[in-house]
């Protein structure tokens, strides 16, 4: 199924390149001028859009209070908002990243990065709609934050249970130390990367004779390869 992406810009010019190029990607792609009609796209609930690329200065209603809205209707509250602004101060995306964006691009900007930025938030996305990973030895439930090597349960600490599943919902990728640190400790997180290292060695060993799952790819981060069943 295709991705549904609204674009909610009153800069004719900017929407429609975006829309152009979003196009040729594959994208089903709608135009809102204004914040109140995009409030009105967002919520239509025969047509959910799958992301949302938000200016900030709109006529009217703002970027910033749609986004709020937004995430105050059942409907949107987890839909993946990236804006779009040319204020690019560090108060201003930190005011939009507090608002619930779950990403900021300032412009002038490359539309390449902006459709990778999109893939990247729609991947989270869908990844974060697993449930659960199994393979013939190790399970993770994602829900119950439960691990199970060869039926005996694995007891891990949040932030090693947090690592380990975001390794198992990118298997087969080659998670760089710096994505992981991003992805697990959070983009504010400034410490040296043998935290990583160190985490990544105690998790192998509490894991026992499923710790062979995590690869290391040396001078670039890890791999999830899990088991064949």
């Amino acid at each position: 199924m295709k991705h549904y992406i609204l674009i909610v810009e009153d800069e004719a010019d900017i929407a429609e390149s975006l829309r152009y190029n979003f196009e040729r990607e594959g994208f089903k792609v709608g135009i809102a001028e204004s914040g109140e009609k995009g409030l009105r796209m967002a919520l239509d609930e025969n047509r959910a859009p799958s992301l949302l690329l938000l200016d900030l200065m709109l006529p009217g209603m703002s970027g910033v209070e749609l986004c709020r809205r937004l995430r105050r209707e059942p409907l949107t509250k987890k839909m993946p908002v990236i804006m779009l602004t040319a204020k690019a101060a560090e108060g201003d995306k930190i005011e939009g990243l507090d608002t619930g964006a779950d990403d900021y691009i300032t412009k002038p900007f490359s539309v390449k990065e902006v459709i990778a930025r999109v893939r990247a938030v729609l991947r989270r996305v869908d990844a974060d709609a697993v449930q659960k990973y199994e393979d013939g030895r190790l399970s993770v439930d994602f829900v119950d934050m439960r691990v199970y090597c060869d039926g005996d349960e694995v007891k891990l600490t949040r932030k090693e249970f947090t690592l380990l599943s975001y390794l198992t919902k990118n298997t087969g990728r080659v998670a760089t130390r710096q994505n992981l640190l991003d992805n697990v400790w959070g983009y504010s997180y400034f410490g040296d990367t043998r935290t990583l290292d160190v985490h990544i060695r105690r998790l192998r060993q509490k894991l026992g004779e499923c710790g062979d799952c995590i690869e290391t790819v040396v001078g670039v981060g890890y791999r999830f390869v899990g088991f064949k069943a």
